[in-house]
């Protein structure tokens, strides 16, 4: 089996200029745990920023500012700061036998799967693992 055959196609992304307000509600009202960043300039991906990231700056403001500062200082804050940027990039035809190992070995819950030219396709995330895992087992 290859990536391609368990990535999610249907992305939400967002772009590289956005705030953590513009994360935030995205994450919130989407439902997803990983956002692809995607340069303005370009289309390519440039970054991913994470639920766990996202709360736990969220979390540092209301700390150090109050809960009424919040929606301010969220809109201050842009995502190039928070998102990693240092990340693993599959293709598409990348074996999952080699995928799950990095999965295995990192705290990063996701991976994206990008074209020769650097935008984004899909996305693995270690949900798509455990989904491939029930099915396996329930074929047995």
């Amino acid at each position: 089996m290859n990536v391609r055959d368990i990535m999610s196609t249907q992305l939400v992304c967002i772009s590289d200029e956005a705030s953590l307000k513009d994360a935030h509600s995205l994450m919130q009202n989407r439902g997803v745990r990983h956002l692809p960043v995607i340069s303005e300039s370009d289309g390519k991906l440039v970054g991913i920023l994470t639920h766990k990231k996202m709360i736990s700056t969220v979390m540092s403001m209301i700390y150090k500012y109050g809960a009424d500062a919040l929606d301010r200082k969220e809109r201050a804050q842009g995502i190039q700061s928070l998102m990693e940027s240092d990340f693993q990039r599959l293709a598409q035809d990348e074996p999952l036998a080699i995928v799950v190992e990095y999965f295995i070995d990192n705290k990063l819950g996701c991976l994206p799967v990008v074209d020769s030219e650097g935008k984004i396709e899909g996305i693995v995330t270690s949900s798509d693992f455990v989904k491939l895992c029930a099915e396996l087992l329930k074929s047995q």
